[in-house]
């Protein structure tokens, strides 16, 4: 989300302490958002691929199973053992690494993308930009991209939000407007967009899916203490008993800026 804060309060967000739900319960991008950056020729079976703050590797294993030599890191070493082990489950190759993306461990130019799904807002943008001027081949592309549900579109999704709020006011990342900028403030100096593209698609879940999206999100699983999380929990499970069928969808916000770095 495009205007997302980094922060809430004093919080630390521990992306670890949501693994297991997040490789369990958090989908990637639909098939839909690989074949719009194949169709722009952003990500081809032809590149070198690193993903930055991969967590548990979902859109590394797409782009591996599409063809793409593929590398991808993030800082936390237990999203980076479970990305592993996914890979492992889906036969499909990637070069996991534990790093932050501030500091790359790679010493000369190797990637053809860069891509960074969900967290280009986390990081150290200037101190990132300067990692890949050095391990971009020439000609090399930024992909940045989000994923979002629409809580000013989606009453489900809206409900769940306050319920998050209640048990972590600090949560900052509520109520998305649904903006998303031809050209991101940020990359103004150093990049030029090449293409994007924006659109909105229904994710499909079970109250159960849902639930565990809901725990692998910033505000629940990264930050709360165990016993509030089963509290969540509970209160989330009887509201959904209460607004949603069984099955259901939540409407998202799918967007993408392929960018190339400008000149020095």
């Amino acid at each position: 989300m495009h205007e997302l804060s980094s922060r809430d309060g004093d919080y630390e967000f521990d992306w670890g302490k949501t693994s297991q739900d997040y490789a369990r319960f958090r989908p990637g991008p639909p098939p839909c958002f690989y074949d719009r950056l194949a169709a722009l020729n952003a990500v081809t079976p032809a590149d070198r691929v690193l993903d930055l703050g991969t967590g548990t590797g979902l859109l590394a294993r797409e782009f591996a199973r599409r063809g793409s030599q593929v590398a991808a890191l993030d800082q936390s070493a237990m999203q980076i053992e479970m990305a592993r082990q996914l890979a492992r489950e889906d036969s499909v190759e990637v070069d996991f690494r534990t790093a932050p993306a501030e500091s790359l461990p790679w010493s000369d130019p190797t990637f053809d993308v860069v891509t960074a799904n969900q967290c280009w807002t986390y990081f150290d943008q200037d101190r990132v930009v300067q990692e890949l001027r050095r391990v971009f081949m020439p000609g090399a592309r930024l992909v940045t991209s989000h994923f979002s549900w629409l809580p000013r579109r989606d009453p489900l999704a809206r409900a769940t939000e306050k319920l998050v709020r209640h048990f972590n006011p600090a949560w900052s990342a509520f109520d998305w407007s649904g903006y998303v900028p031809p050209s991101p403030t940020w990359a103004e100096e150093e990049f030029e967009v090449r293409a994007m593209f924006v659109y909105d698609h229904p994710i499909e879940f079970t109250r159960e899916s849902w639930m565990g999206r809901i725990r692998a999100c910033r505000g629940i699983g990264a930050v709360l203490e165990p016993e509030a999380i089963i509290e969540f929990d509970h209160e989330h499970e009887r509201l959904l008993q209460r607004i949603a069928p069984p099955k259901f969808t939540i409407l998202h916000r799918i967007d993408a800026h392929v960018f190339v770095l400008r000149d020095p």
